[in-house]
């Protein structure tokens, strides 16, 4: 009972749609009929309000932040199944008829309350990736796909498949930013 009753409510936290959300209340919008379609801080920054992206990004983030590291203190066998019901919550949330983000600010929040330097290290390949490119959707699948090989060689042999799941669910939620780059139809995003 306890493992489902944690995994119900990882998976709802993880489903809060802030996106969607904060484009409605505050803009009157649907997000998901701007830019991309997607509820996720990119395309929230494209809405032209970067108070409602960066808020979504932050929100996307500490959502997995706060049930995750409750999880890491008080259940830390549970840890890795909870953060997999908070990624697949903000990927398949039940209140948007399972169409949701693509995963990537949540999987930082997740990564940051693993380990900090997991955080840190995806989130200095996405500005390194991200300033060569200036696609945010390259720098995301890239960063993720480092991090089980950094996690396998410099942190643990421990649990990295926990991380290639990850990069394979991020891999799949951007499969339209990749036929887009294969396309050279791909958005650029300005971040600032």
């Amino acid at each position: 009972m306890e493992i489902g009753l944690i995994i119900l409510l990882s998976y709802l936290l993880g489903s809060i749609p802030f996106g969607f959300l904060l484009t409605k209340i505050f803009l009157k919008k649907d997000i998901r009929k701007i830019g991309s379609g997607n509820i996720g801080a990119t395309n929230a920054l494209r809405t032209g309000n970067k108070l409602i992206g960066y808020s979504t990004l932050i929100l996307d983030i500490s959502k997995a932040v706060v049930p995750i590291l409750f999880i890491k203190i008080q259940f830390p066998e549970l840890l890795f199944i909870s953060s997999l019901a908070v990624f697949l919550g903000h990927v398949f949330p039940i209140w948007l008829k399972f169409n949701g983000g693509k995963g990537v600010a949540t999987y930082v929040g997740i990564l940051f309350s693993i380990n900090y330097i997991l955080g840190f290290f995806f989130i200095a390949t996405w500005f390194i990736v991200f300033f060569i490119s200036k696609y945010s959707s390259v720098s995301s699948l890239l960063a993720s796909l480092l991090i089980p090989i950094y996690h396998y060689f410099f942190i643990s042999t421990e649990n990295y498949y926990f991380f290639i799941i990850l990069f394979i669910l991020i891999f799949y939620t951007h499969k339209e930013n990749i036929k887009r780059l294969k396309n050279n139809t791909e958005l650029k995003t300005k971040i600032y």
